[in-house]
């Protein structure tokens, strides 16, 4: 590998601060914080989303159904819609 090419690889500390969740994740991006956790001192990365607060990995993800809502499109519209084909 050419030197002074690649960006650092070490580890980083991610916060999800909607849940106040901790990750340590191996990462190149670039930051000038820093945050001391187990008496280490990594750079420091602040999350407003991680996995641990997303609707979908958490389970509390809200579905529709397509069907219902075609449905309640076309009752709401029914009257525009006849309107310009008529």
């Amino acid at each position: 590998m050419k030197p002074d090419i690649h960006p650092h690889y070490r580890t980083v500390v991610f916060h999800d601060t909607s849940v106040n969740e901790f990750f340590k994740v191996g990462s190149t991006i670039k930051t000038d914080r820093e945050i001391e956790l187990d008496g280490v001192s990594y750079p420091y990365i602040t999350l407003d989303v991680s996995s641990k607060s997303h609707p979908y990995y958490t389970g509390k993800q809200k579905t529709f159904s397509n069907e219902g809502s075609t449905a309640r499109f076309r009752q709401r519209f029914a009257g525009f819609l006849n309107a310009k084909r008529g």
